[in-house]
């Protein structure tokens, strides 16, 4: 009898996650016509995992939130820059130095917010470094992350408005 004194609690908190799962808005990121152009250019390896970064960036602060519950989240990577060379621009460019070369980054993300009530937001978010002085980030995609993360604290805050 002792053994299902263990598995009750069990039982009961999968129950819950299972229940809050369920609640979890889900989240789709693709990339915009302008940047599937860039593919060549930037990686799409790294576009594809920073499309990635952003619904994971965006589920997270809604979860950590609790915000947008059974809501719908469609998201576009219209643009994004680099603070560092990617692999595919070294490759095409040998004389680029993947550490010392560095350059304003950032994104631009659009999309739809559907509610659980069908109610629907569009919502749009762009930000980039505004010169070399302000790139602190020692990362290809540091400043593309900080976008992510200032947009998905927007959106989890309930500030939808770009």
């Amino acid at each position: 009898m002792r053994r299902f004194a263990f598995f009750a609690p069990l039982a009961a908190v999968t129950l819950i996650a299972g229940a809050a799962a369920a609640q979890s808005p889900d989240v789709t990121v693709v990339l915009g016509p302008g940047l599937i152009e860039k593919a060549d250019e930037l990686g799409e390896r790294d576009l594809l995992q920073q499309a990635d970064q952003l619904a994971v960036t965006v589920e997270r602060a809604l979860a950590r939130e609790q915000a947008l519950t059974g809501a719908t989240i469609s998201l576009v990577l219209v643009d994004i820059r680099p603070n560092r060379p990617t692999f595919a621009q070294l490759a095409a460019q040998p004389g680029l130095d993947g550490m010392r070369s560095k350059s304003i980054g950032g994104a631009t993300i659009e999309g739809e917010v559907t509610l659980a009530d069908g109610t629907r937001y569009p919502v749009r978010y762009d930000w980039y470094s505004s010169n070399l002085a302000e790139v602190r980030g020692f990362t290809t995609w540091q400043d593309a992350s900080h976008a992510f993360d200032r947009f998905a604290r927007r959106l989890a805050t309930g500030r939808l408005a770009g």
